[in-house]
């Protein structure tokens, strides 16, 4: 996919957007999601990013609707350099669909960017409305009780060759949860080719399995299964870096 912006002129948020798929290359998570897109004829893919599911999809032979909705214009600037689905500039509370989706999916920890228990409820909501009854939402986020921002420090910085074939050196750096289980995290990036490094930062929320479910209850889900790896190994909440949960709207 081309690149949507040169790196050395850009601010820290837009550079974080043009680098995720630089940073992340297709996985297994992608190949879970990419399975369920497969096998349903309309998807939405709420907080689709750059688009890589939908135009792997695409790609390999779905023939049916493939929408992508996302907050953020520089990842979906990225989108729509592909013609491979509809690209709608939208956060998932403000998603307008009713009854015509099969299967919508939210990939990459994006849940994660739900930060309060009200934009939560309107995203479900949404995204509920835009299925059809028994249509699927399928999810990630990750496991608090693994407390994975304690590894995210400064100390352990990772060197990248970023798109331009230029060294990069990227610092993380995030606190403990607050109250709403809201962790700060805030991205460094360093390249010769700046004068100063650029900061990006955001919000992720960990949210509990018990307080998902009540969430996903209250809005009309009922949970299908629940997986803690990309395998479908099923999840233990001691022990599992992951709550991959599959629902079925009622």
């Amino acid at each position: 996919m081309a690149l949507a912006y040169d790196p050395r002129s850009v601010d820290g948020e837009t550079l974080d957007a043009l680098l995720y798929d630089h940073l992340n290359s297709w996985g297994v998570s992608d190949t879970f999601y990419l399975d369920f897109v497969m096998g349903a004829e309309n998807v939405l893919d709420v907080g689709c990013g750059t688009g890589t599911i939908l135009s792997r999809a695409r790609s390999e032979g779905h023939a049916g609707r493939l929408c992508g909705l996302d907050p953020d214009p520089a990842m979906l600037d990225q989108a729509r350099e592909s013609d491979a689905a509809e690209w709608l500039l939208a956060p998932a509370a403000e998603a307008s669909w009713k009854g015509e989706f099969d299967l919508a999916i939210m990939s990459g920890n994006a849940f994660q960017c739900l930060l309060d228990d009200e934009t939560t409820r309107a995203s479900l909501a949404a995204i509920h409305r835009a299925l059809v009854a028994g249509g699927r939402f399928v999810f990630d986020t990750r496991n608090p009780a693994m407390h994975e921002w304690r590894t995210w420090n400064p100390e352990d910085p990772f060197e990248i060759v970023d798109p331009l074939g230029e060294p990069m050196r990227i610092y993380q750096e995030a606190g403990e949860p607050d109250a709403h289980g809201v962790v700060a995290l805030k991205a460094r990036f360093e390249a010769g080719y700046w004068e100063q490094p650029l900061v990006a930062s955001c919000g992720l929320r960990f949210i509990s399995p018990e307080a998902l479910d009540r969430h996903l209850t209250a809005n009309g889900f009922t949970v299908e299964h629940r997986f803690g790896a990309w395998d479908e190994t099923p999840f233990d909440p001691g022990n599992s870096r992951s709550i991959i949960t599959v629902v079925r709207a009622v």
